[in-house]
């Protein structure tokens, strides 16, 4: 049915997209997107939920075709983005873990300029797109193609699986709240406790693999 190049593109496309679905979880975390943007009315929620959708795909993006020089620069490694990262999500989740109805880090109503600045930090990262996200993104990117058609393929697919998924970002996160309407209050803050005890849990799992990783390279832990 396709030629052998279109089957290349849809096979790399569905890869990136179901490597990363998992991990971001728009699903997860659109309660705790609603519950951060509470302050804010439903243009501003659509403005936010478009802006963490385009930062996301950049970031991701971004992930696969410079991640490796850039850490390779630093002098870091993906373990230990994995640990530092971990570390983020674990004080983001427990924050929204112990947060009550006046949490002071929940958005309130701005400028656009303000909510822009806010949806990079900590909307997108690591609330969206975290380090276990990027260690995966990185992964992908990791092995560059040769020739010019595998190369195009690559950027196209990539682009494609990183546009699907700031798609799926940007409608569940937009519609949020319908989802909060049928769940209710007391729903909602079940399913709010809920996502960020797993967020925590995430947290902690990524931190783990990182320290594992790391434990791995002293020859006293790989003799055992």
């Amino acid at each position: 049915m396709f030629d052998h190049t279109t089957r290349q593109l849809i096979e790399q496309t569905l890869l990136v997209f179901a490597a990363l679905f998992p991990i971001v979880n728009p699903i997860g975390g659109a309660p705790v997107f609603l519950a951060m943007t509470q302050g804010l009315d439903d243009a501003h929620r659509k403005l936010l939920a478009r802006r963490v959708a385009a930062n996301a795909f950049l970031l991701v993006m971004c992930s696969i075709f410079v991640g490796n020089y850039v850490i390779e620069f630093f002098g870091l490694s993906v373990p230990i983005i994995r640990v530092g990262g971990g570390l983020l999500v674990c004080a983001l989740a427990w924050r929204l873990l112990h947060a009550d109805t006046e949490d002071p880090a929940r958005l309130r109503v701005g400028s656009s300029e303000e909510i822009a600045a806010r949806a990079f930090y900590p909307m997108t990262l690591p609330l969206t797109v975290g380090p276990g996200s990027i260690a995966v993104a990185i992964t992908l990117g990791a092995h560059s193609p040769r020739g010019a058609t595998a190369w195009a393929i690559t950027v196209a697919a990539s682009a494609l699986g990183a546009f699907l998924l700031s798609l799926s970002i940007f409608v569940l996160y937009r519609f949020a709240e319908r989802f909060a309407r049928v769940l209710g209050v007391s729903g909602m803050q079940v399913v709010l406790r809920l996502s960020a005890f797993i967020l925590l849990c995430i947290g902690v799992q990524i931190v783990w693999s990182g320290v594992f990783a790391l434990l791995a390279t002293v020859p006293t832990f790989r003799a055992r």
